[in-house]
């Protein structure tokens, strides 16, 4: 083999390698359960550790629209009644960042990461 191709061969391994631990970080998200019902968040606070990718799987049991918002990490998601998605927050620093149903303003909650 020649010299050329072994820098070919070697410089495609740390592509590939870097490829693979982009996929193992991207995988490595912490998953909570979000119930929106009629002004009613369940759970309303969600503890994740600091430096964790969120994602927020998120159902709307109500009757009517509900609204995810959070102002401090800059998400909304809007979903209609009997609705599922999901919301994604980069990795976070320590801290309490407050969401809300933006349709139900008494219902607030919290997620704290620690």
């Amino acid at each position: 083999m020649k010299l050329g191709s072994k820098a070919a061969l070697a410089a495609l391994f740390a592509v590939m390698a870097t490829g693979m631990a982009v996929t193992a970080q991207a995988d490595d998200a912490v998953t909570v359960k979000l119930e929106m019902a009629d002004g009613k968040l369940t759970p309303a606070r969600i503890e994740v550790p600091a430096g964790k990718r969120i994602r927020i799987e998120v159902h709307n049991a109500g009757k009517g629209a509900a609204e995810f918002e959070s102002v401090e990490l800059r998400k909304e998601k809007v979903l209609a009644p009997g609705a599922d998605s999901v919301v994604v927050i980069a990795p976070q620093t320590p801290g309490e960042y407050k969401f809300f149903d933006d349709f139900h303003q008494s219902a607030r909650g919290v997620i704290v990461v620690k």
